[in-house]
């Protein structure tokens, strides 16, 4: 078996920071978010691996390598001619996954269970498909599905009147009988190759589909909130809290934290866990927690955070000011102005700068 990770598209629902970075990259517990589905698929003992990347990407394949650091073997495929849909992304893998059964995993898609489970089920009951489904509050959003005596009739996608409380996950396993489907699906009314016409098409010809419902947490991270959510999620089952970081006398910590090498926290700093601080940070009379993520090199001095991610190399000083809910972009600059503001919400891109 294989797998094929997507990495491309423009995350515009994550503008300012997508306009600098690649959204799988983004961090999560100051982890590249493409990490944790590199991760899920070293699990299952899966070497092989394809990554959809946008033309002329340099960035991810720089950050993720061969894939050695996990045990697997890493190819990079360019989707040319822009986005078209996740069923395009199938037609230009297919030469290389060729007549193999393989796991096809959106990369900005976060999960908590291990993903073996669904392959195991998929091998012995002989699925043509395996759809991985969670209870969600916006099924709009998403592919659902239409459950009848057990089984799966129809996907519908981002459907106005959902079917159920059901999404399809971004976690699919198929047999090699999926690219019979792409030879006759038709480009839907937003002019892309639906995966979820390709569900349809192959339950409507007789192909085998099961399902099974995701145990624990699931998250797709389209949306500033959806990552601040994922990156609480993350801290919250996170195991590595060690401190290596030098904290003077007046430091407080509460919970479960992790502190890098060469981070120095000094005066009246107050942190409580989860919280993940990276190498070489300067934090100084800070208020820092629950649920905060800050980058390498971070300068952060007189401020409150709370649920947020705070990139590396940004520098905040806003005299004691609250933060929340937020991302931080690398290189931001937020430094202190004389108007009385009790907190701010900010999705801040690449080498901002903002007096607050």
């Amino acid at each position: 078996m294989k797998a094929l990770i997507t990495a491309g598209g423009h995350g515009t629902r994550l503008r300012p920071i997508t306009h600098t970075m690649n959204k799988h990259l983004i961090p999560l517990a100051n982890k590249p978010m493409i990490f944790y589905a590199l991760e899920k698929i070293a699990e299952t003992g899966i070497k092989e691996v394809f990554i959809n990347i946008n033309p002329k990407e340099k960035d991810l394949p720089s950050a993720v390598g061969s894939g050695r650091n996990w045990g697997l073997k890493i190819k990079y495929l360019e989707q040319t001619g822009g986005p078209k849909g996740l069923a395009h992304i199938l037609k230009i893998a297919k030469p290389y996954l060729k007549n193999d059964s393989f796991v096809f995993y959106l990369g900005d898609n976060i999960v908590l269970s291990p993903i073996k489970n669904f392959i195991e089920k998929f091998q012995k009951e002989k699925h043509d498909g395996f759809l991985t489904l969670s209870k969600v509050s916006d099924p709009q959003r998403f592919g659902v599905p239409k459950i009848k005596n057990g089984k799966i009739v129809k996907i519908e996608e981002k459907p106005k009147n959902p079917l159920s409380d059901f999404a399809v996950t971004g976690i699919y396993i198929y047999s090699p009988n999926v690219f019979k489907a792409l030879n006759f699906i038709k480009p839907s009314p937003r002019g892309e190759l639906e995966i979820s016409d390709v569900h349809t098409w192959l339950i409507k010809n007789g192909y085998k589909i099961g399902y099974e419902e995701i145990t624990g947490w699931w998250k797709d991270t389209g949306k500033p909130e959806d990552l601040i959510e994922g990156n609480s999620l993350i801290l919250k089952h996170h195991k590595n809290w060690e401190i290596d970081g030098e904290m003077g006398r007046g430091v407080v910590i509460k919970g479960k934290v992790a502190i890098g090498i060469g981070t120095k926290i000094i005066g009246k700093t107050k942190i409580i866990g989860p919280a993940i601080i990276g190498n070489n940070c300067h934090l100084k009379d800070c208020f820092l927690g629950p649920n905060v993520s800050i980058g390498d090199n971070a300068r952060i001095i007189g401020t409150r955070i709370e649920n947020s991610i705070i990139f590396k190399n940004a520098f905040i000083e806003s005299n004691g000011k609250k933060i929340v809910d937020s991302l931080v972009g690398e290189g931001t600059i937020i430094s202190p102005s004389f108007k009385k503001i009790s907190s701010h919400k900010l999705i801040v891109g690449e080498d901002s700068q903002i007096n607050i």
